[in-house]
């Protein structure tokens, strides 16, 4: 349990400024996303529109966040003014943003030059991982920057949740933006001068705020010096596992689900734009909440064992929403009379499987920030030390369910995968602190007084254990007419069946499945009718 001493009133000014700072990471977070739906389209256009793409723009944009997080706090003086780093950090992405724009005719001539062989691709997908590097890394360092404008009391925590959650909210407002209007209007180009224009902009009000107000490092009151305390310290390995944990599985669900909802979808930048859009919103929203419990809460480390062992819940919702729910809602795509309401009703029914789950991932960081501070830390290291854990993980989960688990052990056992790993983390949490909690007494002792929060446990566990069992597939009408299987429902036999075995009766079912099966980068379905035509079906299409 982690305990805080009463906070020295705040700087009147500092105090002031922080709802000003939490805008600013909002447009800052407008930006990065713009940046990343940008770069998706350039990596779909230079390797192709594959798991590959997006396995490198998840893999390096996570990587160059979770080292900024971490170098910033060792490379720059604590003495240094907050708002003057986050601003040239601003700055510079904005810079390299512009670079690469210009630079990537040069980076595209690498498909011409080495064909199309899998090292061609492989070398394409490292030399576009280096370029995307560089401004990553500054972004993951904002964060860390602006973290040592608070001190490390319940009140300072619960601000930087509130950052991190701001950040999320201009995140949405980019992905949708960039998306929907700068991308389908315009192009990649107007769309990089616009996130430029945003970074630009963040950096000049901060550096006004800057002159307005002095900053001090984080001082330690018995010695009067500044601390550079490590984030990690003896006890806390349980919620860096567990914060870990929940990047990992985040990111696996978030390419998992892209994977099935594109299928009902459509597999466009319009689908992708959308899905992040949910996912950022339950973030924002599950960071926000977090924020203000971990202002008041007496044992935050129990708040997020708890809240990852829910995430397993909010997976299997999700799970049974996009194989049981919304493929069969009576839409018939074809009445749509324009591309706004298509996309109202995507949103909604991508608002309705996806969001609880995001919603506790996102009260997971907070929490855990709050679990590890204590009094007198460096900020700065406190958050790239969570950080970069959240950060590993998310980028483990992104190539790992990518590349491996969907290819090798489908979506449906890799969502099982998925709650397993949800148990765990808020296994690691809650067990040791329960078994720490009466103090120094026997084990027998320790048993018989806390056999009630253990059959919780194992209760909980069981439930896991059903919720993993009954993860369902994906229907194979979805794979085969995606978006439009609602319209074909009442025509498909249920199961797999034997091409011999179709029936040709006029009353049987219209269509019949042979094969369905999963790749690295397309779900593929083979389908007769009962007229005895063979039909082969891509994602969704014939």
């Amino acid at each position: 349990m982690t305990t805080f001493q009463t906070a020295p009133a705040a700087v009147p000014a500092t105090r002031r400024f922080l709802p000003l700072l939490v805008l600013l990471f909002i447009g800052s977070g407008c930006a990065a996303l713009i940046y990343e739906i940008v770069w998706l389209q350039w990596l779909q256009l230079l390797i192709g529109s594959t798991a590959v793409s997006l396995a490198v723009l998840l893999g390096t944009f996570m990587g160059g966040m979770c080292l900024g997080s971490l170098l910033l706090p060792r490379l720059v003086s604590s003495r240094r003014h907050p708002l003057r780093v986050y601003a040239v950090l601003e700055i510079g992405v904005a810079v390299i943003g512009l670079l690469l724009l210009a630079g990537m005719p040069l980076v595209e001539r690498f498909y011409t030059t080495f064909g199309h062989g899998f090292h061609g691709i492989l070398l394409r997908a490292v030399v576009s991982g280096i370029c995307l590097l560089p401004p990553t890394l500054l972004m993951g360092a904002t964060l860390p920057a602006i973290a040592r404008w608070v001190e490390t009391t319940p009140q300072g925590i619960s601000w930087l949740g509130f950052f991190y959650g701001g950040n999320i909210a201009g995140a949405v407002c980019g992905c949708l933006l960039a998306g929907f209007y700068l991308l389908r209007v315009h192009d990649m180009a107007v769309a990089t001068f616009a996130a430029a224009a945003f970074n630009v902009g963040v950096a000049f009000f901060a550096l006004i705020l800057a002159g307005k107000t002095t900053h001090e490092p984080a001082r330690d009151e018995s010695a009067g010096k500044p601390v550079q305390r490590a984030a990690f310290a003896p006890g806390n390995w349980a919620v860096y596992v567990a914060i870990a944990l929940s990047g990992l599985c985040a990111l696996g669900a978030e390419v998992v689900w892209t994977r099935l909802a594109s299928l009902m979808l459509g597999g466009t930048v319009y689908t992708f734009s959308i899905i992040l859009a949910v996912f950022l919103i339950g973030l924002g929203l599950g960071s926000a909440v977090g924020s203000a419990l971990a202002r008041g809460m007496k044992s935050p480390r129990a708040a997020l064992g708890i809240c990852q062992m829910l995430i397993a819940g909010g997976v299997a919702w999700t799970v049974f929403m996009l194989t049981k729910s919304v493929p069969y809602w009576p839409v018939d795509p074809t009445l749509a009379r324009s591309p706004w309401f298509t996309l109202q009703l995507d949103m909604a029914r991508c608002l309705w499987a996806l969001l609880p789950a995001p919603c506790l991932w996102g009260a997971s960081f907070p929490l855990a920030l709050a679990a590890v501070a204590a009094r007198g830390q460096d900020p700065g290291r406190l958050v790239g030390g969570v950080y970069a854990a959240n950060t590993v993980g998310a980028i483990i989960g992104a190539l790992s369910f990518a590349l491996l688990l969907i290819p090798r052990i489908g979506t449906q056992n890799s969502q099982r995968v998925i709650i397993t790993l949800a148990v765990i983390s808020g296994l690691v949490v809650l067990i040791p602190l329960l078994w720490s909690s009466p103090g120094d007494v026997s084990p027998a002792r320790r048993v018989r007084a806390l056999w009630p929060q253990f059959a919780t446990l194992g209760a909980a566990m069981l439930l896991a254990g059903w919720l993993v069992a009954s993860v369902s597939a994906m229907p194979w009408g979805v794979v085969a007419f995606g978006r439009y299987f609602a319209t074909w429902a009442n025509q498909l036999a249920p199961g797999i069946v034997d091409a011999s075995s179709v029936p040709t009766e006029p009353g049987s079912p219209g269509r019949y499945c042979l094969y369905v099966g999963e790749g690295m980068n397309v779900s593929v379905a083979v389908t007769q009718s009962r007229e005895g035509y063979r039909y082969f079906h891509g994602a969704g299409k014939v």
